[in-house]
């Protein structure tokens, strides 16, 4: 068997050991056709079935309503803060938004370059975007407000999502996406960059209320303009269709291994795993409110950087990868995405009481 290190990697991150091994076996002659996914025409009819297992594997899992569509395009999650106000908000309107972290702080600033009214209706950054906040108030005639569902620096996720009442609910989704059931009606618009929990880098998925698509104005860029995708569902243009083929194949490894519930049920017992560690004493100490703790992300510190510089590089010596704080905070962070197993988590918690012994 094909020795695998444990990887913390907060995104490009871990995919299934299943899923790369199919994909291996698949990469040169794909199921008998001659030729690599990465070869194929786009139109071709194989492809086609290829990107509608995947949009129908990923409806299914969210039991996502008819009125939605399923979009795989480019550009990241990053180009979606301008899309989405491009589209969003080209009737004057203005849009709320809550401030949670570095990527709801730049969905707010491209909003606002396109010159859009934007309201930031609650903010974290008064602790250091350590929580996830409970008390704002929409503003009225608001075309939207947008949050960004789980933060991967800060560490922090919404538990639940908030009733907005007649304003249309945006979500970041990037860091959560397929990590636990969600009701997709509570939500207009729903974008993630695949390269955390469902794929490797290249792709963005969108789902997207119809309704929302007749909001597109004529003079955006056309590969801005989701009423545009829409019409021929991320066939536009040559879409990333490796990249759409290994998320297919991800989605059918979730829904083999019990759907979006049980996916849940595990990253609750990942998490707990590392967080009774981070409890359990002073020497490592979370960053996070406990009410806000994500299950994805988990920052810590210890008692100086020095001691977290020694901490990264003797767990990358065991095998351990990834766990070095983004580079605007610092400290330790380890990612729990959904293709970590378990095993990953305990032998992290083991890693720390041994370095604990010899630096205590």
């Amino acid at each position: 068997m094909t020795k695998r290190i444990h990887n913390f990697n907060a995104g490009p991150a871990a995919l299934p050991l299943e899923v790369l091994e199919e994909a291996q076996r698949d990469f040169i002659d794909y199921k008998g056709n001659g030729l690599s996914v990465l070869e194929m025409s786009h139109r071709d009819k194989v492809y086609d079935n290829i990107l509608k297992e995947a949009e129908k594997d990923l409806k299914e899992l969210y039991s996502i309503p008819d009125n939605y569509t399923i979009l795989f395009l480019q550009g990241g999650a990053t180009l979606q803060f301008a899309m989405v106000p491009m589209n969003l908000l080209a009737d004057g309107r203005s849009a709320d938004y809550i401030n949670t972290g570095v990527w709801a702080t730049k969905a707010i600033e491209e909003a606002q370059k396109l010159g859009k009214k934007v309201n930031v209706i609650a903010s974290s950054e008064d602790k250091a975007f350590t929580y996830i906040p409970d008390k704002f108030k929409t503003t009225p005639d608001a075309a939207y407000l947008h949050i960004t569902s789980n933060n991967t620096i800060r560490g922090t996720e919404w538990q639940s999502y908030p009733d907005t009442g007649p304003t249309d609910l945006v979500c970041d989704m990037s860091s959560d996406f397929c990590s636990r059931p969600v009701d997709i009606k509570k939500f207009a618009l729903i974008y993630a960059g695949a390269q955390k929990n469902v794929g490797p880098a290249g792709c963005t998925v969108v789902i997207i209320r119809n309704d929302l698509l007749a909001r597109s104005p004529k003079n955006i860029p056309t590969m801005c303009n989701y009423s545009i995708m829409a019409k021929e569902p991320s066939l536009y243009n040559t879409p990333p269709c490796f990249s759409i083929y290994i998320i297919g194949l991800v989605l059918k490894w979730l829904k083999k291994n019990g759907g979006l519930a049980k996916m849940q049920e595990v990253n609750v017992k990942k998490a707990k795993v590392l967080y009774d560690r981070l409890d359990k004493n002073d020497f490592y100490r979370g960053t996070v409110e406990k009410n806000s703790r994500s299950l994805m992300n988990i920052p810590f510190r210890l008692k100086s950087e020095e001691l977290e510089e020694k901490f990264i590089k003797e767990a990358k010596a065991a095998g351990m990868i990834g766990l070095k704080g983004h580079r605007s905070v610092g400290g330790v962070r380890a990612s729990f995405y959904n293709a970590l197993p378990i095993e990953s988590a305990k032998a992290l918690v083991d890693f720390m009481d041994e370095f604990e012994k010899k630096n205590s």
